[in-house]
């Protein structure tokens, strides 16, 4: 594997670029949206324009990006695939490493909460002991980890990637991993492939290792046929079914298709994105109860700016087109320490005692509040229990 020394990057998209967005912001050629103010058509036109229009007059990406230039970026490349990765020493007598993985559509910047409080805990009323060395990566194809010219990366192949970033970049001999939606699975891959090389692993949300790995990867319906009893259970996984159900598909089988409109149009990736921000999220119907104006349209920017929907999207079709093989056929398959967090208005209906013995479970919670983008809507509850998780593996 031939890997690159990792040199310091700063975030400075070009003044043309920012033009160009809004420019064509201006020149969005509307498509008409009637009877749809409970957004059942998907997403909804009028607030949609309304926040087009914020983000083509008074949305500030230069503030933005400054936020972020406040931490220290590096890339590099390992195995021919560009890494971006964000670094925050520990404040602390022995902070441990910890990688955070993010999924879609998020960013490495979903996890601006929390990076404070993991890395320095006593500025955040916190006890020092608990600091961790936080590195958060950008998944391969996403934001400025790009551009992904290799095709075949899928999450997997993504903890591969991790273990020579964290060992061979930055010298750890073992870590702490996090992760949410891919980056779950990432996450429960270093546990399952590596587990001498993490303390233990921790996530938020979960799913057995072999879920995109049937012959239907496209469609998460493989949980309904399981759910065989038509009773409120079978209801309940339906309308869970029906938030993740159609970018799955599109995602999987025609991700390039998709990715022609979204690459030309930034309206129109706002619209899809928004729609799964608000869907997903713990905020009954009001998105922006759970996110402002700016952190929205900075995920939009995000992917915009660095031309990334399109290897984004194409990671699912990734995940079935390699789909996982286990490297042992033991119990647990998740061997190492494993700690789970999920939240009620995102957790995937059904009995979760099959984790029992999947993972190796030594820390297990459910909370009532949160939805798919925990450590943005709720960081303090994902900050309490990563550090809950980890503290057993410190000296």
């Amino acid at each position: 594997m031939k890997i690159t020394e990792a040199t310091p990057f700063e975030i400075a998209i070009p003044e043309a670029r920012l033009v160009d967005l809004r420019e064509r912001l201006a020149r969005t050629h509307w498509a008409p949206d009637r009877e749809n103010d409970d957004w059942h058509y998907g997403t909804n036109g009028a607030y949609l324009r309304k926040l087009v229009e914020y983000w083509r007059t008074d949305y500030d990406w230069r503030a933005q990006e400054r936020a972020m230039n406040a931490f220290e970026h590096f890339r590099c490349e390992i195995d021919g695939v560009p890494i971006h990765f964000l670094k925050k020493p520990g404040r602390g007598p022995a902070p441990l490493p910890l990688v955070l993985t993010h999924g879609w559509p998020w960013t490495f910047w979903d996890f601006a909460k929390v990076i404070g409080p993991l890395s320095d805990p006593a500025a955040h009323g916190g006890d020092p002991a608990d600091a961790f060395d936080v590195i958060v990566p950008s998944l391969p194809g996403f934001g400025f980890s790009t551009p992904l010219e290799r095709t075949g990366i899928n999450w997997w192949r993504t903890a591969d990637l991790w273990v020579a970033l964290m060992g061979e970049v930055l010298g750890y001999d073992r870590f702490c991993a996090h992760g949410g939606d891919w980056g779950t699975l990432v996450t429960l891959q270093l546990g399952h492939r590596y587990p001498d090389a993490v303390h233990g692993v921790h996530v938020v949300g979960t799913a057995p290792l072999d879920c995109f790995s049937g012959d239907r990867p496209w469609s998460i319906g493989t949980l309904i046929d399981s759910t065989k009893d038509a009773s409120a259970e079978r209801a309940a996984m339906l309308a869970w079914e029906r938030k993740f159900a159609s970018h799955v598909a599109v995602h999987n089988l025609d991700p390039q298709t998709l990715a022609f409109a979204m690459h030309d149009s930034p309206a129109g990736l706002c619209a899809w994105i928004l729609e799964r921000r608000r869907s997903w999220s713990d905020c009954g119907g009001d998105v922006e109860s759970r996110f402002t104006k700016d952190e929205l349209l900075t995920t939009m920017s995000l992917y915009w700016l660095t031309d990334s929907f399109v290897s984004a999207v194409r990671f699912y079709q990734e995940a079935g087109r390699h789909p996982w093989r286990p490297d042992h056929d033991g119990m647990p398959v998740v061997g190492a320490p494993t700690g789970i967090s999920l939240f009620e208005p995102d957790k995937a209906p059904g009995d979760m005692s099959w984790t029992e013995a999947y993972y190796d479970r030594v820390q297990y919670r459910v909370h009532p509040r949160g939805g798919h983008f925990a450590p943005a809507e709720e960081p303090g509850i994902v900050v309490d229990d990563i550090r809950d998780m980890f503290r057993r593996f410190r000296t």
